[in-house]
This record gives C-alpha cells, structure tokens and sequence, in this order.
C-alpha cells in the first residue's frame, strides 16, 4: 500500500481548521487534527470515525491528537507522541479574538489581550519551534493569518487586538524564516480573506466551501518554492 502524504492541522476541530482537514483528506492526504481537551465531539471526530485509515499515513486517513496550545507541556507531549512522524505540512490554524471584536486597545483588558496575543501569535510559534523537525526540507510550514494582519492595508482601524496578534504572528513568522538553514524551506502565513466561521460570522461575504478549496490550491502550489509568503487564498501577495 502506498503511503500517502500527511498534515498535521492543530486546531482542526471546526470553522476553518475543519474545512481545511475535510479537503485536505478528499485529496488523499493523511490528516492528523487537533482538538482541544475536554471539548465537545468535533465535526473531525465524525471524519476521523469515517475516514480511520492507519497511524502510520498508509491510506488517506483522519486521525485526531488532543492538546492545548497555550500549555507548553502539551505541546512538548504532542511531540513526544509524534517523534518518528514525517510531516509533508505542518499547518498551525489559531484565531480567537476579544469578546467585543472591535473595542479599542486601550480599552482591553489585560487579561483579554493577553489570551488573544498567545493564543493568535505566542502558542503558534511554540507549536511550529517544537514540530518543525519533522518536517523534511521539501515540506511546508505554515500558520492562519489574516489579511487583518497587514499593518499597510489598514486604513480602517477596528478589530485592533486580533489585528495586532495577526500582525505579531507575521512578524514571528519572519524571524523564524531568518533563522531557516539554507536551502530555505516553503513557509507560509496565509490570508483565507472574511469567510462565515465562528470567527467571521455570517455577515462574511465568503462561505468556507467556495473559500478552503482554493486556499489548499495555493498552499500546494508552493510546495518547492523556499523562502516565506504571505498570501492570500488567490495566491496574491498580501502586503505585509
């Protein structure tokens, strides 16, 4: 039996996280997802029931791995039980932003922020510092933006914590990718655009079904090409 191609999706338990593992499997990709723990059955546990395929990638398969990511020693456990893996793509999808998406940073309160800033950009990196060798060179590393995350295309204010945690997030990204050995390897961070999730809601123009197949479309075709992009789900450069 061939062994197909794996992604590890941490934060795959629903919205785009989800859309992402569902379309990644229909492609013949092994998917490991993660859920937090002690959260409620996932939409991925449905998949991982009707897709079992076999723990080490033979066939195109869903399995699930429980961890929260802003607990370091879970993540240090998450590697453990990975350790031998290969990872084609190692994707890290994160996004919470505050109670009042767009109160005003000088009026959040420190404790908010601090919940959005690590999970958004702080918990993403741990994840991707800690996975990232098992990962060969010709893989891809990447994490969920925004095109929020742009400080040159905002113009308008608003949604100011979760731009500025998606902001930070690039701004990781890029020293991580200053840091990559050479060759380079392909590192993403990836704007999927206002989309009806959760986190969108349903005044996004965009639903997941028209939005995650063609995001997966440009991840792939980035395969090979070293260095880091910010793009959005057309391929386009997103201005950092």
């Amino acid at each position: 039996m061939n062994t197909a191609e794996s992604i590890l999706i941490v934060g795959a338990g629903r919205g785009l996280g989800y859309a992402l593992a569902e379309e990644f499997r229909k492609r013949g990709w092994h998917v490991i997802g993660t859920v937090r723990p002690g959260g409620p059955r996932t939409r991925l546990h449905d998949l991982a029931d009707a897709h079992p395929g076999a723990a080490d990638g033979a066939g195109a398969g869903v399995e699930i791995e429980t961890v929260d990511i802003n607990e370091p020693a879970q993540i240090a456990a998450l590697r453990e039980r990975l350790a031998g893996r290969t990872l084609d793509i190692l994707f890290v999808n994160a996004g919470i932003t505050t109670a009042d998406a767009n109160i005003r940073v000088g009026d959040v309160t420190t404790e908010e922020f601090a919940n959005v800033m690590i999970t958004n950009a702080l918990s993403p990196m741990r994840v991707i510092e800690s996975l990232q060798d098992l990962v060969p060179p010709a893989g891809i590393i990447g994490a969920m933006s925004s095109g929020q995350g742009s400080i040159s295309n905002n113009e308008t204010g608003m949604r100011e914590v979760y731009r500025g945690s998606k902001a930070a997030l690039n701004m990781f990204m890029r020293s991580f990718a200053a840091r990559q050995p050479e060759p380079a390897r392909t590192l993403l961070v990836m704007a999927p655009g206002w989309i009806q999730t959760d986190l969108g809601g349903p005044d996004a123009p965009y639903t997941i079904e028209e939005s995650i197949p063609a995001l997966v479309n440009v991840m792939l075709a980035q395969r090979g090409t070293p260095g880091l992009r910010y793009l959005d789900r057309f391929g386009k450069t997103v201005p950092w």
